[in-house]
């Protein structure tokens, strides 16, 4: 049985920078950060173990204890279990917690995942929860073993726990459209909410429209749009989809950018506002250390932006004909 889920503003908080993703982020900044969120209005907070071996859901846990748990949604991600054994890090979190992380999909991790992230985030229950990059782009070739893996381990433990009510939704979480559409399409599992991040964003969008958008809404559940930015790329940053950005890039954010130059747009505004316009889309989760940044991310929600700014982009082909645009009905 589905449960609709219904995120306030349609925006929530994705905490992978308060992960130390990129830089080491400074304990206060990061309480800061999630606590301007809650005054801002933020009901909806999407957080992982990956993210700092767990200091994410640390930090996250923190701040929200003080609320009543009826108050907000919680989800977090299965797949990865934090070890005591310690390592040095690299890559995306080399600034997070040193803690070994193993990655695991069967029941028992599951369930073992569940509880771990529970503890550290001092609640009783999350909301939803996501099946984490079950994909090629972290596991490579060994993806469709760990996706089996998956399918008759985290695939039905979650399916109970949703259909026992201890949880309200899962689906998965990844950086990539195919597993999403496999996921949806297979008889003996029901994910209902999958977080797709980079995928569906005004830089990149082609590929989701294929297929996953419209699986998404035949199988009645919908979608979280994570990394709406592409990892600030499309703001500025040097980073796309956690990589350093390519020229190729870099040329179609200057384009993207000559554009709303012409319309006197901000980008952030109609990146957020893209991202939500499709109807499957139930919530997009912006990641930051910035408290400033989430009364920016609320304002843009709500920006004024002119037809012709998005009739020009269509135009120039730097979005699809096919893509479901802001004030426009599918």
């Amino acid at each position: 049985m589905k449960n609709e889920i219904i995120i306030k503003n349609k925006l929530g908080l994705g905490t992978a920078p308060l992960g130390n993703m990129f830089r080491a982020v400074p304990e206060d900044e990061a309480m800061k950060t999630i606590q301007s969120a809650w005054e801002e209005g933020i009901r909806y907070f999407d957080t992982a173990p990956f993210y700092g071996a767990g200091l994410a859901e640390l930090r996250l846990g923190e701040v929200l204890s003080s609320y009543k748990r009826d108050d907000f949604l919680l989800s977090s991600k299965v797949g990865r279990i934090i070890l005591d054994e310690e390592e040095e890090k690299e890559g995306l979190f080399e600034h997070g917690r040193k803690n070994k992380i193993q990655t695991d999909y069967t029941e028992q991790g599951t369930l073992r995942s569940i509880e771990d992230s529970l503890k550290r985030l001092k609640t009783d229950r999350l909301d939803m929860v996501f099946v984490h990059d079950l994909s090629p782009d972290f596991l490579g070739d060994e993806w469709i073993t760990k996706f089996d893996e998956a399918r008759k381990g985290a695939f039905k433990v979650l399916d109970r726990l949703r259909d026992e009510g201890i949880i309200k939704a899962w689906g998965l979480g990844v950086n990539t459209t195919t597993p999403i559409e496999v996921a949806l399409e297979l008889e003996e599992a029901h994910p209902d909410l999958n977080l797709s991040a980079t995928q569906y964003t005004l830089l990149q969008h082609e590929r989701a429209l294929e297929r996953m958008m419209r699986l998404a809404l035949e199988k009645e559940g919908g979608l979280v749009i994570g990394s709406a930015f592409n990892s600030g790329a499309l703001l500025g940053g040097d980073h796309f989809d956690y990589q350093e950005i390519s020229p190729d890039i870099q040329k179609r954010v200057n384009h993207f950018n000559d554009v709303a130059n012409n319309h006197n747009v901000n980008l952030k505004d109609a990146a957020l506002q893209f991202s939500t316009a499709h109807p499957a889309v139930k919530a997009v989760v912006t990641g930051s250390t910035r408290p400033d940044r989430i009364k920016e991310d609320l304002q843009a929600m709500k920006a004024e932006i002119p037809a012709a700014f998005w009739e020009e982009l269509m135009e120039t082909g730097l979005v699809s004909s096919k893509a479901v645009l802001p004030g426009s009905k599918m």
